[in-house]
Formats: structure tokens, sequence, C-alpha cells
């Protein structure tokens, strides 16, 4: 996404005369050679890694009695080690892809040996218990080589690790997985900052996106509701206003910390609207609601398009359902939708005038 619109911006400055054609293949070549960038060959090679990874695992495991013990357990240590060495030493000579495909793989050998050898030697344990430990051997791994590829797959491990555990209990979260969720996110997020795997944070902030909304399952209620949606208003806030002493740290990391807090925000608002029973809280609820997503436009619209999308999607979602939720007359859910649209039409013309000031304040600094 960002690419293509990159791509056309400097399209525009070149026909524009801004910029010069070389200067501008230059820009974009050097943002493909990143290796934080999209790269579709890097996408095939994990998914054959994947595909061969499973494909050897299932060999295995469909002969496994017909294996003698010795064998399976030195096969499984071969694959492994195999699979890192190789990682490692592609890495040496400069194929990161190939190198990201072995990595990923002997990960997967690494899980797949965890239920291969406890099956063998019937070792006790429970589920939670081998997840954490492939989950461990991914993050090692990860640290060890500084692998981006492997970060992602520790991030959806630590999805898996919560998912098993909640899995077993069939009912309220344990405590087990109260404390354990934050922990993971953290250490995926730091893990993702190490190895300058950027998009694996997000795996991170949607962990701790769920381990609230986990708070909120055990502790269903208006008041927890309440303190997330309160949580993620202050969050986002400390994010977006220019007062703000996080500002400026939030800014270096990008569109997530606003995003991610005003999806909390959000969600909080959303939780509300189940725990509400009354009409007149009901109008409170819709009215705040859409002053959110109006605000998340005002405060972000123009630099953070996650936000600004979220924001659309907020406003129109909470308009239909006040719309489905009045009683009354159709004139008084147009007279709704009247009032609804002249707040709205004011709201875009003082942001369209404070945006000119600005403009103006701007360039007469520059002058």
């Amino acid at each position: 996404m960002y690419r293509g619109r990159l791509e056309r911006d400097l399209k525009l400055w070149v026909k524009g005369g801004l910029l010069d054609g070389s200067t501008a293949d230059r820009l974009l070549a050097e943002y493909d050679a990143r290796e934080s960038s999209f790269s579709l060959g890097r996408v095939l090679m994990i998914i054959a890694a994947l595909l061969v990874s499973a494909a050897a695992l299932l060999l295995v495991a469909a002969n496994w009695e017909a294996i003698p013990r010795t064998i399976r357990l030195g096969g499984i240590i071969a694959l492994i080690w195999g699979a890192y060495l190789g990682g490692g030493w592609l890495a040496a000579r400069g194929a990161p892809r190939l190198s990201a495909a072995f990595l990923v793989a002997g990960t997967l050998f690494f899980g797949g040996a965890i239920a291969l050898v406890g099956q063998m030697y019937h070792l006790s344990g429970d589920a939670t218990q081998a997840m954490l430990t492939w989950f461990a051997g991914a993050v090692a791994a990860a640290a060890l080589f500084r692998s981006g590829a492997v970060t992602a797959v520790a991030g959806f491990l630590a999805f898996a690790v919560s998912g098993v555990d909640w899995g077993e209990t069939l009912g309220p979260p344990s405590d087990l997985l109260v404390w354990l969720m934050p922990l993971l996110a953290v250490v995926v997020l730091l893990l993702a900052r190490y190895t300058g795997a950027s998009r694996a944070r997000h795996l991170a902030y949607l962990q701790a996106v769920a381990w609230l909304f986990l708070l909120y399952m055990e502790n269903d209620g208006r008041v927890t509701a309440f303190a997330i949606a309160a949580g993620g208003a202050i969050c986002y806030l400390l994010a977006t206003l220019r007062i703000s002493p996080l500002h400026a740290m939030a800014r270096q990391a990008g569109s997530a910390p606003a995003f991610y807090s005003y999806l909390v925000l959000l969600g909080g608002l959303f939780v509300l609207h189940f725990e509400n029973q009354t009409v007149g809280g009901t109008l409170v609820l819709g009215i705040v609601t859409l002053a959110v997503a109006i605000g998340g436009i005002v405060l972000s619209g123009r630099d953070n398009g996650a936000v600004r999308y979220l924001a659309y999607a907020a406003f129109a979602a909470e308009t239909l359902y006040l719309a489905s939720e009045t009683v009354g007359s159709i004139i008084g859910t147009s007279g709704f939708f009247l009032v609804s649209g002249l707040v709205v039409a004011l709201v875009a013309w003082m942001v369209l005038r404070l945006e000119r000031r600005f403009s103006g304040a701007a360039t007469k600094v520059e002058a």
C-alpha cells in the first residue's frame, strides 16, 4: 500500500518538476532494497518453507512406528540443526530470502519435534506447556539470527499459546492466561524491535488489545467496559495531541500507537452498548460514539489513514445502529440524520478554516 502511494507521489513530483526522474528511480529502488519492504519472492519462499516443513513432518508422522527410536531422535535433531545451520550459512552468504525460509522451516521442525518426542517418550505435560516451549525456541532462534521472519512466527505462536490455554479451560480465562498474554506481547514487541521486524509489532499490539477484552470477559460489567474506553481515550490523546509529552515518541513509532489506542477506545464503547439497557443510555452512547468518530477524523484524519477509515466505519455503523434503534416516526429518524449532518458540516467548516489558518501561518514563517 505505502509503496504504491510512494510511487504515485514520485511520479507527480517528477511531472511537476520538483524531482528529476533518476532521483525518483533511486529513491524507489532504495525503498525496495529495505528488508522490511514487501517482496513477492520472499513471501513465496516462506510459503515454500511452510509447505516443505509440513510435508516432512507428515512423512515422518506417517512412518513413525516403522522407524527405530534412535533414528527418529537423530533424524529430528538433524532436521532442526540442518535448517538452522543452513539458514545461518545462507545469511552469511548474502541470501536473506533463502535464509529466512530455512530458519522458518527449522522453527516449524522444532515445534513438530516437541509433539513427536513427547508422544514417543510419553512425556507428561499439557498443550500450553508444549506451545510455550515452541514459542521460547522461536524467540531464541529469532534473537540469535536476528530474523524478522522467525519473529513473525513467534508473534503468531504467542496467539497460539493464548488460544490453546483458553481452549483448555472452555470457560472463564485462567489466571495463567491473564498475566501470560501481556508478557507474550512485551516479548514479541522487544523481539521485533531487536530484529528490525517492524510489521511484527502489530502482532504484539493485537495481543495487548485481545488481553484487554479478555479482562472484560473475566470481569464483565459497565465499570470494566468504561475503564477500557477511558484508557483507550487517554492513550489516543497522548499519542495525537501536540501538547502531549509522548507525541514525539508516538510519531516516531508510526501510526500504530494512535490506531490501536483508538481501536481500544471504540472497542470499549462497543462493549458499553451491550451493557446499556435504557433508551436514554443508548442515545447518550450514540452521541459519544459519533463525537469520538468525528474527533478521530479531526485529530488524525490527515496523517493517519488507518484511524481515518476506522472512524468512518465507526460513524457509519453507529448511525445505522441508532437509526435501527430509534423508536418513533420516520420524521424523528430523519430529524436525527438532519442534526447529525448539520453537526458534521459545522465541524468540517471549522476544520477547513483551521487548516487554512495553519497553512497560512506556516507560509509566513517560511517567508
